[in-house]
């Protein structure tokens, strides 16, 4: 499901965004052949412009989601569905679908306090995250290439948390920490774009993943 241009958003800030979006992520030109990762001065300028972006700017006020409220508000999405399967949620989350299409999808997390989206990947994807109001524990790898074991290893990328206002952060697919966990310290929102998407046929699927520590391999 996807509103066409967002016009629905509060702000213009939220149409800049998507404007900014659709001129820089070019669609997958085939199923096989996943798009490169855009330009380091592109990914910046989204970047500048989603650490602008507020709770009012997206239709929400800080204490939207409250410590009780919330629900599965999902839209039909790869992520969604995985995310369903692995019942691993601390409280109920809110998905905010706000735009989707082959070549990046913009939508809001709502997560109260508590609440736990688990370890997961973003094959092919970049991603850029910003978290609009609260507080979250993130925690994130990035694969170590080539696999040296018949398990693979993955070295830590972050273990911080992060308070809003800060300044938004980006994955690649092969760094900036694509396998990542958040446990809301605070009720928080989080503005995501992912470009691409999430797509089954595409074999971007969201996998999700146990962290053990290596030492525990080694006695």
């Amino acid at each position: 499901m996807a509103w066409g241009a967002p016009a629905r958003a509060q702000s213009s800030r939220v149409q800049a965004l998507y404007d900014l979006c659709r001129r820089t992520f070019p669609s997958p030109s085939s199923a096989a052949s996943p798009p490169a990762p855009p330009p380091a001065s592109a990914v910046r300028a989204i970047s500048s412009l989603m650490d602008t972006i507020s709770p009012a700017d997206v239709g929400l006020r800080d204490d939207s989601l409250g410590d009780g409220g919330g629900g599965h508000g999902f839209f039909d999405s790869t992520f969604v569905k995985g995310a369903a399967r692995a019942s691993r949620w601390a409280q109920p989350i809110t998905y905010l679908h706000v735009y989707e299409c082959d070549a990046f999808s913009i939508g809001i997390f709502c997560l109260p306090t508590s609440a736990v989206i688990p370890l997961h990947d973003h094959p092919g994807m970049t991603v850029l995250s910003k978290i609009l109001y609260g507080s979250m524990h993130v925690k994130s790898y990035d694969w170590v290439e080539p696999t040296v074991l018949a398990m693979k290893l993955a070295k830590l990328h972050a273990d911080d948390v992060l308070t809003a206002p800060c300044p938004t952060t980006v994955l690649y697919p092969q760094s900036g920490g694509n396998l990542h966990s958040f446990t809301s310290v605070a009720s928080c929102a989080v503005l995501d774009v992912l470009a691409p998407p999430y797509a089954e046929d595409a074999g971007r699927i969201c996998t999700y993943f146990n962290d053990y520590p290596f030492s525990s391999f080694c006695k």
